[in-house]
């Protein structure tokens, strides 16, 4: 018996999936666990196998496009199985459950006239006048004008054949640009084409607007900025990655620090619920990771238990899987707290939109050599700015001043992070 594959629903916030790619064809035998197609929603693109064995008999959505979830994704039956009242009675099942809208009444399209271009005969005896090279008026009719402009002719080098030696129309028509010294296209002279390319929005880029909108204009942002040396960390990193099994980044340490930080500062690890402050005992923290279609922010589950490799390690697998379109739903959620590191980038400083329901979020800039004062003393130093993102519903200045603190005073002691 023929079985309907609906559009799944892989994520907690999909309301409609894209085909982003089939990998089968009407005709073709299908096995329980076989890849059937890849699903585009709104945090990445997934691989979608078949729950049934048969032969793909329908493909409902073609490569490309979108439907809402639990739409006919596709029919997997018997060989030569007729499936059009399965069919039938589907697509009855969606017209009952789609909404009536009430009937519009259709008002008689009104017929829009465009005027006449007007001809030189019709233009306003008024002549408009500019500036000669040689600090002279030059008189030209307003069609005159108009031409010249569009061929990117000087006006001061053309003859004027009309009365008192106004430039017309046929003076712009029979002009010769080498009879003028080269010079009578010294004014800008459109070369260029015009072009433009509309994509259309993907899954992701969609959710992406509609959450950081919500969150933008829904929760009141403050941000508190701090200056960091870095010199202690540098060094550090540098001792720990002598050991050949160890390759860890300034990322790694600022993650394994900021979980440190949320575990003295727990107000700051916390979500708006809407109704509540939920304070989070655990500590889950996301890290954010540029991808082709926008961003996707994995989950690094109690970062404040792990060690720097260990944290690297899963920061590489996840990142790795972020960006060739294999990361899971589960792997992108249940964040407490989020980081957004553009230091890579060469931005010094920037401040990031809040990942709801999180509380907040820290933006790292880049670690930048600059002379510092130091004992008294102008001396070279390593300094990174951070700034912190706060939903003031939930978050006071005070809170996140502390935590901010006592983030620094790791990051420029991080031995303090391993006792």
């Amino acid at each position: 018996m023929a079985e309907i594959v609906r559009m799944p629903k892989l994520s907690d916030t999909m309301t409609e999936g894209v085909v982003a790619e089939w990998y089968k064809k009407v005709g073709d035998t299908v096995a329980e666990g076989d890849l059937l197609a890849d699903i585009e929603t709104d945090k990445a693109t997934m691989e979608f196998e078949s729950f049934y064995d048969g032969i793909l008999l329908h493909i409902g959505i073609e490569k490309g496009g979108a439907a809402p979830v639990n739409d006919i994704l596709a029919i997997i039956g018997e060989k030569g199985e007729d499936i059009s009242a399965l069919l039938k009675d589907a697509e009855g099942k969606e017209e009952e459950a789609a909404p009536k809208e009430e009937p519009k009444e259709e008002k008689a399209p009104q017929e829009v006239t465009k005027p006449e271009k007007a001809v030189e005969a019709s233009q306003p005896t008024l002549t408009k006048t500019s500036e000669s090279n040689d600090g002279g008026r030059v008189f030209a009719s307003p069609l005159a004008r108009k031409m010249a402009e569009d061929k990117g002719i000087n006006l001061s080098m053309v003859n004027g054949t009309g009365e008192n030696n106004r430039i017309t129309k046929k003076d712009i028509e029979n002009f010769n640009p080498a009879n003028a010294g080269g010079s009578a296209m010294s004014q800008s002279v459109n070369t260029g084409v015009e072009s433009y390319t509309d994509m259309p929005l993907s899954q992701m880029r969609k959710a992406i607007a509609k959450t950081l909108s919500a969150s933008k204009f829904s929760a009141p942002h403050f941000y508190l900025k701090v200056s960091v040396n870095m010199d202690n960390m540098i060094a550090s990193r540098k001792v720990i990655n002598a050991d050949d099994d160890v390759r860890i980044s300034f990322n790694d340490m600022i993650i394994k620090a900021t979980a440190s930080a949320l575990r003295k500062n727990p107000k700051v690890n916390s979500d708006w619920t809407g109704d509540a402050i939920r304070y989070n005992d655990h500590i889950h923290i996301g890290v954010a990771v540029a991808v082709d279609e926008g961003l996707l922010v994995p989950v690094i589950r109690f970062a404040d238990t792990k060690g720097f490799a260990q944290i690297g390690s899963e920061v590489k697998v996840l990142a790795e899987k972020a960006r060739t379109k294999k990361i899971q739903p589960d792997e992108m959620q249940g964040g407490t707290f989020a980081i957004s590191n553009l230091g890579n980038y060469g931005i010094e400083d920037f401040t990031s939109i809040i990942n709801p329901p999180n509380s907040c979020i820290l933006s790292v800039g880049e670690i930048k050599a600059m002379p510092i004062v130091k004992d008294g003393e102008i001396v070279p130093g390593n300094i990174m700015k951070l700034t912190l993102a706060c939903d003031h519903r939930a978050v006071d200045g005070a809170v996140g001043s502390a935590f901010l603190k006592d983030l620094k005073n790791l990051l420029e002691n991080p031995v303090k992070m391993i006792v």
